[in-house]
């Protein structure tokens, strides 16, 4: 059936601020789609209140909607695209692209009228399915009706329902809300003193107060797949996912591996039959669906867990993994086209219909960020905690697993032999129970102690697959440790290189060897890196895609052009202080280069985003941001220099490296940046340039730091240099406090310095970003926090523009802004930190990079800022070739949001580390507004240390 030429304007719902449980890959998925429809002259409006992505800016919508998403904004826009007579009428809603928001709201929407009101049809879902595969008695029951098999269980709607259902089911069980995201409120009951907190915690986490009791299959093994259907009922499958960890862990905190490395084919063939099942009987709809089932080890028998009928979390993954851009097709299926009327995105001759073959393997690491929630429960279980991941591709599940490990940024070369292992036994077996963030690590560190293969087995009830490829590597490592570096045969090096082994991990297990001299030695022996394409079909077919990865063979796929060129180096994992703001940085970062006739190269090991999509850069490395990969991409493409403004401070670690070995950094120069980092020697610009800053001192150990404290005064703030996010900061009062804090930290980051500032206590914060081409300077926006001073930038409340700064104070900040960019001579974007007291402006920090709150800015004053920062940085223009109107009546307020219901037991206190994990962006006509004034009142109550 071709496309329904009565759709002509659809509207997308976002999924909103970013929280644990929904992240990023919703952006991705949101854009993706808006792109295919606009692709078929389709309008396409956006509604999300999320102001950090790339969806809600213009390059993907055609009319974008920064609202708060409830049923009433999105009225409002129904009214205003019937009532303007340049606005077309919406004539579809497309909310599978949003996650659970996006689904809970058009059902939300349905159940109130508005689409019928409005004349809107929903597409891409049937609302019966949403309900069908959300209300858990509903789906339970149609699996009976279906003749697929699930665990024993009932529904509950009260205490007394709990209970009965318990004493029938019997121990351990799992613990099941009903419409909740990211496993909110669910949770394992393995005795029944646990049971009633367990069951008060799930009532009060389900909108409808409706749990579903089920018995636990705690151990068996689990799988995911993706699916996608058309109006013909023609069901493709595009990827299986295994999971490494067992039922238990929540998917989201699972490292997962696809294709399934452990299924039999018979296994498989009966999942996928009863997937395609399961899809058909919830609804006729055109569209993607996820399918989550468990294996019992044992006999392969198969129980369906959940379905999903919307992209999801591992539509992402899937979609980087294959090639196969589920979000887009699936957006095409929505309105009208069947799988074989589209073609195939990569190899641009055959059609879309068509399951993708992997000849490589993918490996997904969540990453966890545990050290902002102090006091959390870091065991993982039914409720997910990560916030962000990575994914890498390798010829062999080890390679791809110790690619994985470098692209963390938690500072592991690879999985172990880099100095950071555990050796007591009683601290590894306890963490091989109990699953935290390092599991994977101490499975190693087990091994390389002596734990047997089979205790590990089973105490983890991992596959044992799995386990003897880990095993491999301890005998790798023993048998390399026989050899000096001059001595290692050609083949085995080879071999290391294709387990996956980093030149730094080698170092460390030879001793006395750097780095640098492991890859002279390798290059003299011939062991290069080449890169592979990401063709979907297994090379039956030529691919157009420009997507690799790297291995280590004979041939190379990725055939360098002659072209000016320039590498972007994106984030790597979204954690809390680098979010999904730096990915909207690098896709601008890509699309002024496109613009500006110049070849754009991403290289990103992050599959949640936008910049890693396969269609963003002219050619895309899906490889770690790690600086073995980086140097040799660099090698390969001789780029006319590199980007690291964009992507956050991972990028940045970079710049000293390449800058040592003769690459150009774009922007900035590394010394200028370095200044700004670099306490001591910012401090002496500062004072040169005649700007007030707060008295401090740098200390390299706790007897330094007490002195140092005495001098500038207490309450201090201690942090250690070069960190984001506010990692390791703290206020401290008094001696004791402060030797613990300094104790920690350096405990924490060995080698690093301890810098002290005497805390401003009781200051206003204010910040400014701007844009300088070395001559010009432009100040994008400045911004009033509602907080004091105290409370890390990221968890502020902040106003655009100031609104009780005195005029003398923001025309202070507007000079030192000035002045410092011109001292710095920065080239592109610049953030500035202030503190004010008694109408005095103190300078706290500077940052010449992107900021988290630039894309916020750029979409308040709805100007291209990041667009116009990176051409300024690639040399193509100049500020004077810009014409720059901003456009907000009244004021923006970036509304900072937190997952604290993933972390009950954590207080809800603020200070100088961040702790939110996202934001929205809210417009107000003016400082009467009762939501503004709220907020004002309550803006010291979180304050802590």
């Amino acid at each position: 059936m071709p496309k329904d030429t009565s759709i002509r304007s659809v509207l997308i719902i976002g999924s909103g601020p970013i929280i644990i449980g929904q992240a990023c890959e919703f952006d991705y998925s949101g854009s993706q789609a808006a792109l295919s429809l606009k692709e078929e002259g389709i309008t396409v409006s956006i509604i999300n209140s999320n102001p950090a992505t790339i969806m809600t800016d213009k390059v993907i919508g055609d009319h974008v909607y920064l609202r708060p998403l409830s049923v009433d904004s999105i009225e409002v826009i129904l009214q205003e695209h019937i009532d303007s007579p340049d606005l077309p009428k919406i004539d579809a809603v497309l909310p599978t692209m949003g996650g659970q928001t996006a689904l809970n709201l058009c059902v939300e929407a349905s159940e109130r009228g508005v689409w019928e009101k409005y004349g809107v049809k929903v597409i891409g879902v049937d609302v019966a399915a949403i309900e069908k595969t959300e209300n858990r008695e509903a789906f339970r029951q149609l699996m009976v009706d279906i003749g697929v098999g699930v665990a024993p269980s009932k529904i509950a709607n009260s205490f007394l329902e709990g209970k009965e259902a318990a004493q029938e089911i019997g121990y351990p069980l799992v613990i099941r809300p009903s419409y909740t995201l990211g496993g909110s409120g669910g949770g394992f009951v393995h005795k029944k003193e646990e049971f009633d907190a367990a069951l008060k915690r799930g009532l009060e986490a389900s909108p409808t107060h409706e749990v579903l009791v089920e018995q636990a299959v705690l151990g068996w093994k689990e799988y995911e797949l993706e699916l996608l259907r058309d109006s013909n009922d023609n069901v493709i499958i595009i990827c299986s996912i295994e999971n490494f960890d067992p039922m238990g862990i929540h998917t989201g905190d699972s490292i997962t591996v696809a294709p399934a490395m452990t299924l039999s084919d018979r296994c498989y063939q009966d999942m996928r039959n009863q997937a395609i099942k399961m899809m058909r009987a919830i609804g006729t709809f055109a569209g993607g669906c996820n399918v989550q089932f468990s294996v019992n080890p044992a006999n392969d028998d198969i129980i369906a867990i959940e379905i999903n009928p919307r992209v999801s979390r591992s539509s992402a993954l899937a979609s980087k993994a294959t090639g196969y851009p589920i979000a887009k097709i699936a957006a095409k299926l929505a309105i009208g086209y069947n799988l074989d009327e589209i073609e195939n995105q990569i190899t641009k001759t055959t059609s879309a219909y068509f399951e993708p073959t992997l000849d490589y393997v993918i490996v997904k690491i969540p990453r966890w960020n545990f050290d902002k929630f102090k006091g959390a429960n870091m065991e993982l279980g039914l409720q997910m905690k990560s916030v962000g991941e990575v994914m890498a591709i390798g010829r062999t599940f080890i390679e791809a697993l110790q690619k994985a490990c470098q692209s963390l940024e938690i500072n592991r070369a690879g999985l172990g032999a880099d100095g950071r292992q555990v050796r007591n036994i009683e601290d590894i077996m306890y963490g091989l129970e109990h699953a935290s963030w390092n599991r994977l690590f101490l499975i190693k560190d087990a091994m390389t102690t002596g734990v047997p293969l089979e205790s590990i087995r089973k105490v983890t009830k991992i596959d044992k697959w799995f386990l003897n490829q880990i095993q491999e590597l301890v005998l790798l490592e023993t048998e390399l440790k026989r050899y000096s570096l001059n001595n290692i045969p050609q083949d085995f090096f080879m071999t290391l290189k294709q387990k996956g082994f980093s030149d730094i991990q080698i170092a460390w297990l030879l001793g006395n060897v750097t780095e640098d001299e492991v890859y002279d030695r390798r290059k003299a022996l011939g062991i290069n890196r080449v890169y592979k394409m990401v063709d979907t079909c297994a090379a039956e077919f030529p691919a157009k895609t420009p997507y690799y990865y790297s291995t280590f063979e004979e041939e190379n796929e990725s055939i360098p052009s002659d072209k000016k060129k320039v590498i972007v180096l994106g984030s790597g994992p979204n954690r809390i202080g680098q979010g999904i703001e730096f990915d909207y940085s690098c896709v601008h970062g890509l699309l002024a280069a496109k613009e500006s006739g110049i070849e754009a190269i991403m290289i990103n090991c992050n599959p949640e985003t936008v910049s890693t999509d396969f269609n963003m850069a002219d050619k895309l490395y899906f490889e770690p941001v790690f600086w073995e990969h980086v140097r040799e991409i660099i090698e390969l493409e001789k780029p006319m220099g590199v980007i690291v403004q964009l992507g956050g401070q991972t990028a940045l670690k970079m710049a000293e490296k390449l800058t040592e070995i003769g690459v150009k950094i774009i922007g900035t120069s590394f010394e200028n940046m370095d200044i700004a980092e670099d306490r001591g020697r910012f401090s002496d610009l500062l004072k040169e340039l005649g700007i007030p800053y707060p008295k401090y001192g740098v200390a390299e150990n706790a007897e330094e730091a007490i002195v140092v404290a005495n001098e500038v005064g207490y309450p201090v703030l201690v942090r250690p240099s070069y960190v984001l996010g506010g990692q390791g900061m703290s206020i401290v009062i008094n001696d004791e406090d402060l030797e613990k804090a300094v104790v920690k930290l350096l405990g924490d980051l060995p080698g690093n310095r301890v810098l002290i500032d005497h805390f401003l206590d009781r200051a206003e914060e204010a910040e400014s970003d701007s844009i300088s081409d070395g001559d010009d300077v432009h100040i994008v926006g400045m911004m009033e926090h509602i907080e004091p001073a105290g409370i890390h930038s990221g968890d502020s409340f902040a106003v655009l523009p100031t609104f009780s700064l005195p005029e003398s104070v923001t025309k202070s900040m507007e000079e030192y802004s000035i002045k410092i960019a011109k001292a710095l001579n920065v080239i592109g974007l610049l953030n500035i930190q202030f503190a004010i007291k008694d109408e005095k402006v103190y300078v706290i920090e500077a940052n010449p990079r992107a900021s988290r709150t630039v894309p916020f800015i750029a979409k308040a004053y709805d100007v291209p800022y990041i667009n116009i920062a990176a051409k300024i940085m690639l040399g193509v223009a100049k500020l004077k070739d810009f014409t720059i109107e901003r456009k907000l009546k009244g004021y923006a307020i970036k509304e900072p949001v937190f997952s604290y219901e993933k972390f009950p037991e954590v207080a809800k206190e603020l200070g100088p580390e961040m702790k939110s994990t996202g934001e929205a962006i809210r417009f107000i006509k003016d400082l009467e507004d009762p939501y503004f004034r709220k907020l004002y009142k309550d803006k010291s109550m979180y304050l802590s240390k």
